[in-house]
């Protein structure tokens, strides 16, 4: 049975508050705009998954210092200003549930803030000589640009192999994870060595939960979110490329042509979906998220069990294992 987030936040509760603390000041502004904007931005943060992993990689790793807070910060920061940007590219009026910045204040003032949070990161490392923090997220920031291009491009072509695939959710969304546990072991005053076995941990991590998420777009729990918008913006995931590539020329040449022409019907969309329950593509794929799961807790498994580490495993299957 998973744990539950309050179960998993016990052992960083004071860290947490006190990070809230520490990311209001890494936004503060002179100019009244600036401020309100950052306000909303706060006040609509998720569950802030980021810091909990930077935290607990760090208590399980060494001890929590005031360097965490800070890789923490930069983690939310530069993240922060990639979703204000993507929701201008995106031309998304909703984040979570709420108004983009972009849709209350228009798109120049989105970028603007954009480039605002990314040099208050950038400021927050190098006022602090945190260049070690500083290449770990930006080497994160360069693979999530990169992974999301490559997707695009590939996206026009429909020509994805399962190897593309796993490289294109590594950069797009792996990284991200790894940098967060790269960061706690980092700060914590772990080795080298360590602070790679933690950015490992975290991309295994992050691989399952891509799967995952794939998965809700074919309907796998009946839960989650809505059904086909993979198939919708052409993306490839791992269900759709096994069923393709284990079907007859003919099949195959059909599924495709329907992706790329009628995937703005929603009847075509069900039937892409049941053409990939049917061919075995939900089952191959949960199985390739166990396999990135079992693999991130055998990294884990290497540290001596304490508070944080049990947490973090926690955290991790609240991060693959939920309904939603």
């Amino acid at each position: 049975m998973t744990m539950e987030i309050k179960d998993i936040k016990a052992p960083i509760q004071d860290e947490m508050v006190a990070f809230e603390t520490h990311f209001r000041g890494s936004v503060k502004s002179k100019v009244f705009l600036l401020d309100k904007i950052m306000s909303y931005i706060i006040k609509r943060k998720g569950k802030q998954m980021r810091p909990m992993f930077v935290f607990l990689t760090a208590g399980t790793t060494g001890s929590i210092s005031e360097k965490s807070y800070r890789g923490a910060a930069l983690i939310e920061l530069l993240h922060t200003a990639t979703l204000v940007h993507d929701d201008v590219v995106d031309e998304a009026n909703y984040r979570r549930g709420f108004f983009s910045v972009n849709a209350l204040w228009k798109n120049k003032i989105a970028v603007l803030v954009g480039d605002y949070l990314l040099s208050r990161g950038l400021l927050l490392s190098v006022d602090h000589g945190d260049f070690d923090l500083l290449k770990i997220v930006s080497t994160a920031v360069k693979e999530m640009s990169e992974g999301e291009l490559l997707q695009i491009e590939k996206a026009r072509k429909l020509d994805i192999t399962e190897e593309v695939y796993y490289e294109v959710i590594r950069q797009k969304t792996a990284s991200l994870i790894a940098s967060c546990c790269s960061v706690g072991a980092c700060s914590s005053g772990a080795s080298p060595e360590v602070v790679e076995k933690m950015r490992l941990f975290g991309e295994k991590v992050g691989m399952a939960f891509q799967i995952k998420d794939d998965l809700f777009d074919f309907g796998h729990d009946e839960v989650g979110k809505p059904l086909g918008i993979d198939i919708k913006e052409k993306k490839m995931t791992l269900p759709l490329i096994h069923a393709l590539r284990n079907s007859d020329w003919l099949t195959r040449r059909k599924v495709l042509y329907t992706i790329k022409n009628k995937s703005h019907k929603p009847e075509k969309v069900k039937e892409v979906i049941e053409f990939v329950r049917k061919s075995g593509g939900l089952d191959y794929a949960e199985n390739k998220m166990k396999e990135f799961y079992s693999e991130a807790l055998s990294i884990l498994n290497e540290f001596d069990d304490s508070e944080y580490k049990k947490a973090l495993k926690g955290l991790v299957d609240y991060t693959i294992l939920r309904k939603k």
